[in-house]
């Protein structure tokens, strides 16, 4: 390296060294200054203590006369005196604690003159008291006892020590501060002495650097033809652009982005004349920031001088003018017009995609998620910087299931696959979508990627199921009322030979046979006309039923008949809504849900009866096919017991379904109380894990007739036929 590379560095070190030097004065005398307000500081809050103690010694003694004042004379307004010396003194404490709060010492005098003066000033006010009360005879044998003068000795002994402390420190604390003053006055003289001779040195540094500099000029401007003819073999427009806004030079990829063939028709003239109007004010704040010495970056439009409209980026940077230390514009610009159009293509496309209510996914050949439209995380609850590189199919599948493999080979063989699948979603919920999968292909025909449009069915498909399963009992219920008419014509001249026969076969092993015979056509018969109850969904007559009597009556039933390892708990608002219907069939529906709830907690467990007003929306009527918009009462029936599976959820309804061993249930139970509960324009919900217990919740219109209906039916034993 050159002799003065050397010196320019040698001078730099020096200048360095210097300013070292200076700013370590300066943080000296700061230090100084620092500790002597620190000294100033300790000093005003010394006789900020010895103050409030004195004030806490008088407030004390002027508390203590206008209470001896009271006593003797007995005046209102010794009283009051003595009343706002109490506080006066009160409020001293409190503004001695805060005073002290941070020196240890000085909280331990509080926390020994703080109880004392407390039992002074409730002795004075003890002794007013029993001036009030009893007399000055009794006052003044307590004011004479030893203890009511040694504790005014200790709290005057306590001030007094407190306050010869306290001015002891003070004191020292002068004679620091005095110390620390000189000491400081002394370092600053020295201080400003050697920063005086720094500065000296510093400015003719400074000059010797500039003359350097001076000398490097000249090489700078023979340099200046070389860097032009590489900004003009430069593929981007670079300008250099005046503080007032006007172009200063132009390189040559420039002037043919500006579609001109010299230099000469731009030189001189306002840059923002060929940018498009809308820009122009976002560009001129940029330039004016540049001029200031920042650097920016914007995109704007521009047409050129032949029509051409072009997007275009610029990167500006400032040229500080050596002359007057002012800033030019340099700016560093690009031609942007196929990235934006590209860009705002790709935009649109985005913007269908998120507009759609499908979702919409794209994922490579092995399976890895590439893209998630605003659908897809509508419909699946994860954002898609969540999702974006895992796998599809643990994501949305709770394992490979034959149909996922025939979509998988489908889509790679043909190309394309349509079908209904089962997926999760962020928070584990089953959903079936209908999925559309297109094959990708790249430039060479190889599989690229799979797009999956996906459109979520669950409420088509449960409305689906509960239109056939509601078929699927109509039927049914049809079927049934049939075979009950030609099994009552078969039954009817059973029973009454049966009772012909019992005239006249009187001996007790015939009556014994007969009577066993009657019994069971009997209960074919009742058999029967539970049937015939389903099938035609018998009405009984409807009046104003108010739900709470009816609940009372049933949980009556389980006190008195279900086991006692069995727990009731009822919940049923006195603000119930009424219903209307037939109470004694209402009252059938309870018992069939509460007799099945203790058969399925056969160890014990917790049956709850709930009930409450409700008003069912758009959204619940969409998806029960039962339900309809308007007023409700709730009845919620659920127990701890052991549960159902799904595939038993579906078919607990159908006559003669029972999961009870033979003998201990007909299967009619249920089918009966949905019938009663569809008579009075009511639905059902049910839902049950096995193992966790079961919920059934009925639903029943509310009625705002004021005609209520007294409930008295006689209550059958309780068996379960479900």
């Amino acid at each position: 390296m050159s002799k003065k590379w050397y010196r320019v560095q040698k001078l730099k070190a020096i200048f360095i060294l210097v300013l070292a030097i200076i700013f370590t004065n300066a943080v000296v005398s700061y230090s100084n200054t620092v500790k002597l307000i620190h000294n100033q500081q300790w000093v005003t809050d010394s006789y900020k203590v010895i103050t409030q103690l004195e004030s806490i010694k008088s407030a004390l003694k002027d508390t203590e006369t206008a209470q001896r004042n009271y006593l003797i004379t007995a005046d209102a307004d010794d009283l009051q005196t003595y009343i706002a010396a109490d506080q006066q003194t009160n409020s001293n404490i409190q503004i001695f604690s805060k005073l002290t709060a941070k020196n240890h010492q000085k909280q331990q005098w509080i926390s020994l003159l703080k109880p004392k003066i407390t039992n002074r000033l409730n002795i004075l006010q003890q002794e007013i008291y029993l001036r009030q009360n009893q007399g000055l005879e009794v006052v003044q044998q307590l004011i004479l006892s030893y203890k009511d003068k040694q504790v005014g000795k200790e709290i005057q002994q306590l001030i007094d020590d407190s306050l010869k402390a306290e001015q002891n420190l003070l004191q020292q604390g002068m004679q620091q501060s005095q110390a620390s003053s000189q000491k400081a006055i002394v370092t600053f003289f020295i201080a400003a002495i050697v920063d005086l001779v720094l500065v000296a040195l510093l400015y003719d540094l400074l000059w010797r650097y500039i003359r350097q500099l001076q000398q490097t000029e000249l090489a700078l401007r023979q340099s200046e033809n070389r860097l032009r003819a590489m900004i003009d073999a430069e593929p981007e427009c670079i300008q250099l652009i005046a503080g007032d806004g006007t172009l200063l030079e132009i390189n040559a990829e420039g002037l043919a982005m500006m579609e001109v063939e010299t230099a000469d028709v731009l030189i001189g003239l306002p840059i923002n004349a060929v940018i498009v109007p809308e820009y122009r004010a976002a560009f001129a704040d940029l330039h004016k920031s540049v001029c200031q010495g920042n650097k920016g970056n914007l995109e704007f439009e521009i047409v050129a001088f032949k029509g051409t409209r072009r997007y275009m980026e610029t990167h500006a940077v400032p040229l500080r003018n050596e002359s007057d230390g002012t800033f030019i514009h340099l700016a560093l610009m690009r031609d942007i017009t196929q990235q934006k159009q590209a860009e705002q293509k790709i935009r649109e496309q985005g913007l269908l995609l998120d507009v759609s209510s499908d979702a919409i996914l794209v994922r490579n050949i092995h399976n890895q998620i590439l893209f998630w439209n605003q659908g897809a995380e509508r419909l699946y609850g994860w954002e898609t910087g969540e999702v974006v590189g895992k796998n599809v199919l643990q994501l949305l599948y709770k394992d490979i299931s034959p149909q996922l493999e025939d979509a998988c080979l489908t889509v790679m063989n043909t190309g394309e696959w349509r079908g209904e699948l089962h997926q999760l979603t962020r928070e584990g919920k089953v959903i079936i979508v209908e999925s559309r999968w297109i094959l990708i292909r790249d430039d060479n025909g190889q599989p690229k990627s799979i797009l999956s449009v996906n459109t979520e069915i669950t409420q088509q498909k449960q409305l689906e199921a509960q239109l056939l399963r509601s078929q699927r009992l109509e039927s049914i219920g049809t079927l049934a009322g049939g075979i009950v008419h030609d099994l009552n014509n078969i039954l009817s001249p059973i029973l009454m030979s049966v009772q012909l026969l019992q005239k006249k076969l009187p001996d007790s092993q015939s009556q014994q046979i007969l009577q066993t015979l009657e019994n069971n056509v009997k209960r074919g018969a009742n058999l029967l006309k539970q049937v015939l109850s389903f099938a035609r969904g018998t009405a009984g007559k409807q009046t104003i039923v108010q739900i709470q009597p009816l609940m009372a009556e049933i949980e009556q039933i389980i006190d008195q008949t279900f086991p006692k390892s069995i727990i009731c708990q009822t919940d049923i608002p006195k603000n119930l809504w009424c219903v209307r219907g037939d109470a004694t069939q209402l009252h059938q529906v309870l018992i069939n849900l509460v007799v099945n709830a203790r058969d399925a907690m056969p160890n014990g467990g917790i049956l709850r009866i709930v009930a409450e007003n409700l008003v069912v929306s758009e959204h619940s009527a969409q998806i029960n096919i039962d339900a309809e918009l308007g007023s409700y009462i709730a009845i919620v029936v659920t127990d701890t017991g052991m549960g159902m599976s799904s595939e038993v959820q579906q078919r607990i309804f159908e006559p003669f379904f029972t999961t009870k061993e033979v003998g201990k249930g007909t299967g009619l139970g249920l089918s009966t109380a949905l019938g009663i509960i569809k008579n009075h324009g009511g639905f059902v919900n049910v839902y049950s894990q096995v193992g966790r217990g079961t919920q059934f919740t009925v639903y029943l219109p509310a009625s705002t007739s004021r005609e209520v209906h007294s409930l008295s039916p006689e209550l059958e034993s309780v068996t379960g036929d479900g």
